[in-house]
């Protein structure tokens, strides 16, 4: 492998960029270390201006860009058992490297910039008949949320984007399509009332719990009746709640309840046809409700949307990636990355990197070392197709 990977991973791996908290330590770091070899970096800011996605272009301007896009931030640690210190990257002596990102996606960003020395000596000998991007992002774990900002400044820079390959952890073989994913919160609002005297009470958490048990009825129909594409693991549009809160009390009818519940469909479909039938049901409940409490209601709120992706198979990208991975073709999966906010603006995508999506977002998250050589090696051999 080549020697600065680990380093450069190790390095990523302290900075603890979880969502909740600022990446702007790793991006000026990031920004530091490219400023060493010549290279300006582009960044665009969240509306505090605590997170940052980082651009920066490798080649003559006007050159058409091969960009490599990774996440900085990660998921929490909060209650998760580690036998090593998440924000440390730990050698375990099998193989493995330890940390949190370290498959999802440090590892990919950390063959990137070690390939940088030779991406700036290829710009330099004007090698390149097509440049190369490195872009990160924010606050990819909670929704694509930062990304749409770093799109944006590259339209406003008039940047011409040949491809790009997002480095998720796919273990080196190519993901050409994914699902899209959107997250919704439905506030509940009933009646108050002691609960000796439930009849004069609206119970917020049971009138949620019946559009929960809808919510899950939609999704079975969808496993049993809708439509179902091959390509994917889970080859179905699915539905699930994933939080609940409600109630103050045992003994006090509950006045409010909320939940959140998702959706992540297949390209060709949209999560609006389900989120209608959750809202139909709704308004039935509602007159139920208000039959009680005239204060009664129920509103559902968008609060996540990335849309679903699939890969241009005419594009440059896929050309590449088929003729060095020796493949046509490739797989699709369930859960989603910024390949569908790439593409939705006209950049053809495909997701490729180090690593194991089962790894991700686990404790004792690792990558083992055999992929980041296998990653370095891959984007080196992709760098000779990007050169005249």
């Amino acid at each position: 492998m080549n020697p600065t990977v680990v380093p450069l991973l190790a390095q990523l791996i302290r900075f603890d960029t979880t969502s909740r908290r600022s990446n702007l330590q790793l991006i000026e770091w990031v920004q530091a270390y490219l400023a060493g070899f010549g290279l300006a970096c582009r960044l665009t800011y969240d509306d505090d201006g605590g997170k940052a996605n980082l651009f920066a272009r490798i080649g003559k301007p006007g050159l058409p860009l091969v960009v490599l896009s990774g996440h900085s931030d990660v998921v929490p640690v909060d209650g998760q058992q580690w036998r090593y210190p998440p924000f440390e990257l730990t050698d375990g002596g099998d193989g493995r490297l330890y940390g949190r990102g370290s498959a999802d996606m440090k590892g990919f960003i950390a063959c990137v910039l070690a390939q940088v020395p030779l991406f700036v000596q290829l710009a330099n000998e004007d090698r390149l008949r097509q440049g190369i991007g490195i872009a990160l992002s924010y606050d990819e774990e909670v929704g694509c949320l930062g990304v749409g900002r770093l799109i944006d400044g590259l339209r406003a820079d008039g940047e011409s984007i040949a491809g790009c390959l997002v480095g998720e952890p796919t273990s080196m073989r190519p993901v050409i399509a994914h699902k899209g994913i959107a997250h919704y919160r439905c506030k509940v609002k009933g009646r108050a009332a002691h609960s000796s005297l439930t009849p004069h009470g609206v119970n917020a958490i049971e009138y949620a719990a019946r559009l929960i048990t809808h919510i899950r009825k939609l999704a079975d129909a969808e496993a049993a009746f809708g439509h179902h594409q091959p390509l994917y693991d889970v080859p179905f549009t699915t539905m699930q709640t994933g939080l609940v809160h409600g109630g103050v009390a045992c003994n006090i009818v509950p006045a409010d309840c909320e939940f959140m519940f998702e959706c992540r469909w297949l390209p060709g479909d949209e999560p609006q046809r389900l989120v209608a039938s959750v809202a139909d049901y709704a308004e039935t409940l509602l007159v139920e409700m208000r039959q009680v409490a005239a204060e009664a209601d129920i509103v559902i709120e968008p609060v996540v949307y990335s849309p679903a992706f699939e890969s241009d198979p005419a594009s440059e990208i896929r050309h590449y990636v088929a003729s060095l991975c020796g493949c046509e073709g490739g797989a699709g999966v369930a859960y989603t990355t910024e390949a569908g906010l790439f593409s939705q603006a006209g950049m053809p995508c495909v997701v490729l990197g180090p690593g194991s999506i089962e790894q991700a977002h686990r404790p004792d998250e690792y990558i083992e070392k055999t992929q980041l050589s296998a990653c370095f090696d891959w984007l080196g051999a992709l760098t000779s197709k990007l050169i005249k």
